[in-house]
């Protein structure tokens, strides 16, 4: 079916340089000037706004080629598909030969979500609630945490992620963690993406983190960051495929804990050095790009695409530290209010990274990986449900999947008008939001963001992901 007016939004569309064309729930989109440039796919939910500009950031990515060599071969965006702050739309994946877009990933490298589940009942948490809500406050916003590595720590973590950071806290554990179960950290590493291991190179992170001996007070570890990210306690609703829920140690009425973080500081350092590195080694007396999105060749440069790479990988493993260690002060709180309880991990996957995929490499900027039998974590807005997914590696969408619902609304937009709408038409009836900024419940409302149920249902459809369970918010810790 299509949409209202359809043929009046694309000669609008048009009239910004966009040759936009509908078939079957999926827009594609080229620039009108650049036909050889690779048709690009966003699939969107019947009814959900079409952003020309999102749409044009989109078109521009898809166009990005190295004039020494390199292309984008495909393009698409997942249904979260909404305008980016840096000229790259949230939701777009890209598959590259012969180049790679360090702009596409931006300096929130290795932003994703992590799973825990825990037996522990609705009723028994609530009855201690506030005890917990206190501790956690402490860690996640008055820094009462204790994050202390030794400088072996620091650059072992840089440099091979979680295993290199275990290897260095068996030897000598510090901080919050030497009541950690090392252990089960350790078996856990095994449902994460990748390990949680990417070969980085520990003399590319900051100075500051990277001491030759002593101890390292790292004020941005276990930090959930600001924007859309979060730490937030969920009860398991609803089971959808049982024999998943059961081999992944779901069931219904449990707890879950899910977690959005990413690189913080060590992202923002290593995102804008390259994007300014980038864009100096465009070959001179050329014109830059329109779009201001700039390429590296393998042609021309293979030792600054094998460096970036290697810069992007050392902020992964960052990346991945820093969500594991949010979970892991969620746990000790947890096991010093609630007693022994376990809270195994389900699953940890990054959103906005770049990865040896295809012919050459796939960039996902607000999506997911969702290859055949993969965990995919779908949260909806701290309102609505959250989804545990499973993926089917549709290839049609570059084996990936949205990583949210996607904004409706800005930041701008809700801080200027929102404080004129009642709870109820924010949707913050009954939210339960911990923060020490009450402009953020705002920011942040369900309103803001699209309907998560549209955008499950839309990709089931398109066979990219199934459900496995449903997850309904309880309380949401925003920073």
């Amino acid at each position: 079916m299509q949409p209202k007016n359809l043929q009046r939004l694309l000669r609008a569309l048009a009239r910004q340089g966009l040759d936009v064309n509908y078939f079957n729930g999926v827009y594609s989109v080229r620039l009108i000037n650049s036909p050889d440039a690779p048709v690009a796919e966003v699939l969107l939910p019947e009814g959900f706004p079409i952003e020309a500009k999102a749409l044009k950031q989109l078109a521009n990515l898809a166009n990005v080629r190295h004039p020494n060599g390199g292309c984008v071969c495909r393009a698409c965006a997942t249904p979260d598909f909404h305008p980016g702050d840096a000229g790259i739309a949230i939701g777009s994946v890209v598959e590259t030969v012969g180049q790679v877009i360090p702009a596409a990933v931006g300096s929130d490298i290795n932003c994703g979500m992590r799973l825990h589940v825990a037996d522990l009942t609705i009723d028994k948490f609530l009855a201690q609630r506030d005890s917990f809500v206190e501790r956690m406050k402490g860690d996640y916003f008055f820094g009462t945490r204790d994050v202390t590595m030794t400088a072996h720590t620091m650059k072992a973590l840089f440099q091979y992620g979680v295993l290199g950071w275990l290897d260095a806290m068996f030897d000598q554990p510090t901080g919050s963690f030497v009541k950690s179960d090392l252990e089960q950290i350790s078996q856990e590493s095994e449902s994460i993406f990748l390990s949680g291991a990417m070969e980085g190179d520990w003399k590319l992170a900051p100075e500051e983190l990277i001491p030759d001996t002593g101890l390292v007070r790292d004020g941005g570890l276990a930090t959930i960051g600001s924007g859309n990210h979060f730490v937030e306690v969920q009860q398991v609703k609803k089971i959808e495929n049982r024999s998943l829920a059961y081999a992944w140690g779901i069931r219904e009425g449990q707890l879950a804990f899910m977690i959005h973080s990413g690189s913080r500081n060590v992202g923002k350092y290593i995102g804008g050095m390259w994007r300014d590195r980038t864009k100096a080694t465009w070959p001179k007396g050329l014109k830059y790009p329109e779009s201001q999105i700039f390429p590296l060749s393998v042609h021309s440069h293979p030792e600054l695409v094998a460096s970036y790479l290697q810069a992007e990988a050392t902020a992964a493993n960052y990346g991945f530290i820093n969500r594991l260690l949010l979970a892991e002060l969620l746990r000790l709180r947890l096991r010093e209010v609630y007693g022994d309880v376990e809270a195994p991990l389900v699953y940890d996957l990054p959103h906005n990274i770049t990865l040896a995929e295809g012919q050459g490499w796939v960039t996902r900027k607000g999506a997911c990986p969702a290859h055949s039998g993969q965990p995919v974590i779908i949260p909806g807005s701290m309102g609505a449900d959250s989804y545990l997914m499973v993926g089917k590696g549709n290839a049609a969408f570059c084996n990936s999947a949205s990583h949210g619902a996607g904004r409706i609304r800005s930041r701008f937009d809700l801080s200027r008008q929102g404080a004129s709408q009642t709870e109820s038409e924010l949707g913050l009836t009954g939210v339960d939001c911990i923060t020490l900024r009450a402009e953020r419940r705002i920011e942040e409302a369900p309103a803001a963001y699209k309907p998560i149920q549209s955008v499950i249902d839309v990709q089931v459809e398109a066979q990219m992901v199934d459900v496995v369970a449903r997850l309904s918010p309880v309380l949401t810790f925003k920073a």
